[in-house]
């Protein structure tokens, strides 16, 4: 199983930033601090995925965007 081990916000790039919440979920917001959604690592036959899910504020649920092997490319999507 992959451990990811952050402390305090991690800036990552190309406009985004990482704010761990425990230790299977992710925030993920601009450096304005607008939340853009929610990364959650969950278990799958014994590896750690991911799912991203985008935010739209209090009036809509979120929506999910995906579920991915690579923390990366669950990062990715929230790029675009």
């Amino acid at each position: 199983m992959t451990t990811l081990d952050f402390v305090g916000t991690v800036p990552t790039t190309r406009g985004v930033a990482l704010v761990p919440l425990h230790d299977e979920l992710w925030r993920v917001t601009r450096p304005t601090g607008e939340v853009l959604g929610y990364i959650e690592g969950f278990d799958e036959s014994g590896d750690l995925r991911f799912r991203a899910k985008r935010f739209f504020g209090t009036r809509r649920p979120s929506m999910p965007l995906g579920e991915f092997w690579r923390f990366d490319d669950a990062v990715e999507c929230f790029r675009q």
